[in-house]
């Protein structure tokens, strides 16, 4: 009987300091978040042909955001596939976020895209400079203007946050 009984002290003190770890990690944890504007430098479609109106959107976009404390970052290798059925579908990308002191933070997203909207949840994948170690997620949403004459695609305006954490100095 005492061993069950120290195998319930044991279990306790297990889920304590589990609770109590996740807790302290998430309170550590920063949030950045921003406004973003794009555009599409170069798009291919691919019609797939299996149903009226299926193509698969490989895009190449620009673009910049505008973090809450004035600071800015431009996107590079900012490359999307878009799966969509008549105009809506799925969205899987790569964005690399440069800082103006040669930072960077790289994620991957995956969301849905419809209409003239998206929204996407990402894993950041690698950080560099002052992000070196990051771990974290990112959240975003977007909405896109009419594609206008001579353009590539549309461009798209809309919003984020950055949650993450570093390790420690």
């Amino acid at each position: 009987m005492a061993t069950k009984k120290s195998m319930w002290i044991l279990f306790s003190i297990l889920v304590i300091a589990t609770w109590v770890l996740g807790f302290a990690i998430q309170a550590d944890a920063e949030t950045m978040t921003c406004k973003f504007y794009s555009w599409v430098i170069k798009r291919e479609r691919t019609p797939i042909g299996d149903v009226e109106g299926h193509k698969v959107l490989h895009d190449n976009r620009g673009a910049f955001c505008v973090f809450e404390n004035g600071e800015v970052a431009t996107f590079s290798n900012h490359v999307a596939t878009v799966d969509m059925v008549k105009g809506s579908g799925t969205i899987m990308q790569y964005v690399k976020l440069n800082f103006p002191d040669g930072s960077t933070i790289i994620i991957k997203s995956q969301g849905t895209i419809g209409g003239a909207a998206g929204a996407w949840t990402s894993e950041i994948i690698k950080g560099t400079g002052r992000f070196e170690g990051i771990k974290g997620t990112q959240a975003a949403k977007a909405k896109y203007l009419p594609v206008e004459k001579g353009e590539a695609g549309p461009k798209g305006y809309g919003e984020g946050s950055i949650t993450y954490t570093l390790p420690s100095k």
